[in-house]
């Protein structure tokens, strides 16, 4: 596993033996089950994580409701912000069986400082994370929600599928009744323009 973990992270750039060495030396594998909490709220997270295999949702706990802000799937990185001695208000569950690379912070950001290599893949993870969430901020900004809905299956189909819908319609900010009336909409308006191109 950990060996896919480095060929999914050198597809953003290339790594020396010695890097993988000191990476390999102070990685760990961590296996977990569907609906498993890997980080709660309110806890110091002093580790950086990489989801390998499966997905894991990161979630607000609001008056005791969940609130999905993110997913992250197979490639990604998940961080927790530099500082390891706050808090966080995040919540971090897998919605399936995730295989994880589990690494302190510190001893990633005292690599980086010595690895280009590394600085410059690190770079481009956080860059796509915050360009994700800068999308993520836009679409329900001016999008409806039946768009943002309409984006996210032609962007992610397979997530879409894969996910309990309960946690899509938290994402999208809706109720589950709402995301159930959208998809039947959406079904109706595709079937309606099947017929129409058969004329």
């Amino acid at each position: 596993m950990f060996n896919k973990f480095i060929n999914q992270i050198k597809e953003q750039g290339d790594l020396n033996e010695a890097e993988i060495a000191y990476l390999k030396e102070h990685a760990k594998i961590v296996i977990c089950k569907r609906h498993e909490e890997i980080i709660s709220a309110g806890k110091m997270v002093k580790d950086i994580y990489f989801v390998i295999d499966g997905c894991v949702r990161m979630f607000y706990n609001v008056d005791g409701n969940h609130k999905t802000a993110f997913f992250y799937n197979s490639g990604d990185f998940i961080w927790t912000g530099r500082d390891a001695n706050s808090p966080i208000q995040k919540n971090y569950e897998t919605i399936e069986d995730t295989v994880l690379v589990k690494i302190n912070k510190q001893i990633v950001y005292d690599l980086m400082e010595s690895s280009a290599n590394l600085e410059s893949i690190i770079r481009y993870y956080k860059e796509r994370e915050l360009i994700a969430y800068q999308h993520l901020i836009a679409h329900f900004i001016t999008l409806s929600p039946e768009e943002r809905f309409l984006h996210l299956v032609e962007n992610n189909k397979a997530l879409v599928q894969r996910v309990p819908q309960q946690y899509i319609a938290s994402y999208l900010g809706v109720s589950a009744e709402t995301l159930s009336r959208i998809k039947r909409r959406v079904y109706e308006k595709e079937k309606e323009a099947m017929l129409m191109s058969t004329f």
